[in-house]
């Protein structure tokens, strides 16, 4: 009988090792390319989604090195004492990774990376746990689905979902139908899982993913700057999650 692959033992050992080398790996390519570009950006992400980071990667990939990843490792790599530093004067910078955020290696002169992200943003379906950016409600009738060009109803097989998911409806000719208004989610509350995945199913994208840029550091002369300006709310990034086999970059 053949062995099953269910019943695989995994050493511990094995498993810390791969863990140990996954992050030195990344803090000697972070001092790498802390050697080899002129700036290094800390930014900051709302509505964190690994694919629109991806994108991010893809159109700076001939010009920057993107990491995102967790900020320990960031800071520890850079340095966060005059010591430790691996560049001068970027303990500066080190001393401010805290949270989610990731660090941008690049050429590019400050203003055109500046607007660049200024207007980069794509957006997104809502997680459970964010707060809901406006007010839906659904109306009587058919439950229809609003990405659809033109907006269509749901099937009748996607009924018994819909119902779990809190919405009242019944069946007309069909067409899972509501007979009153259903408010969906209220402007400033927080969204449970139910809510997020019924705005999914409609096609409601309620956040939006962009980057903040927190301060830069300067090869040439040490220094770093903070940018002016809000940073993002709590709310924003609060769902943002790192996915380590993505940190590394491209």
């Amino acid at each position: 009988m053949p062995k099953s692959k269910r019943n695989k033992i995994v050493s511990l050992t094995k498993v810390d090792k791969k863990t140990r080398e996954h992050k030195s790996a990344m803090m000697e390519n972070v001092k790498e390319n802390a050697d080899k570009w002129k700036y290094c950006w800390l930014f900051e992400v709302g509505a964190m989604r690994n694919a629109h980071l991806k994108t991010v990667r893809n159109l700076w990939k001939d010009s920057a090195r993107i990491f995102f990843s967790r900020s320990a490792v960031l800071a520890k790599a850079l340095g966060t004492t005059p010591e430790e530093e691996h560049r001068m004067g970027i303990h500066a910078l080190a001393k401010q990774i805290e949270g989610q955020v990731g660090l941008l290696f690049t050429d590019t002169e400050p203003q055109e990376v500046i607007e660049w992200f200024a207007d980069f943003s794509q957006p997104d379906f809502a997680r459970a746990g964010n707060v809901a950016s406006r007010t839906v409600t659904l109306p009587a009738g058919p439950v229809m689905r609003r990405h659809s060009d033109p907006p269509e109803p749901f099937p009748h097989n996607e009924d018994p979902q819909l119902r779990k998911l809190g919405l009242t409806t019944t069946m007309n000719r069909g067409v899972p139908t509501l007979t009153v208004p259903h408010k969906l989610c209220e402007k400033g509350k927080v969204l449970t899982a139910e809510q997020a995945q019924l705005l999914k199913l409609i096609g409601e994208r309620m956040v939006t993913f962009k980057v903040g840029l927190i301060a830069r550091w300067d090869a040439a002369n040490g220094e770093v700057t903070q940018m002016e300006g809000p940073r993002l709310s709590q709310e924003e990034v609060a769902d943002a999650a790192i996915d380590e086999d993505e940190a590394m970059g491209e």
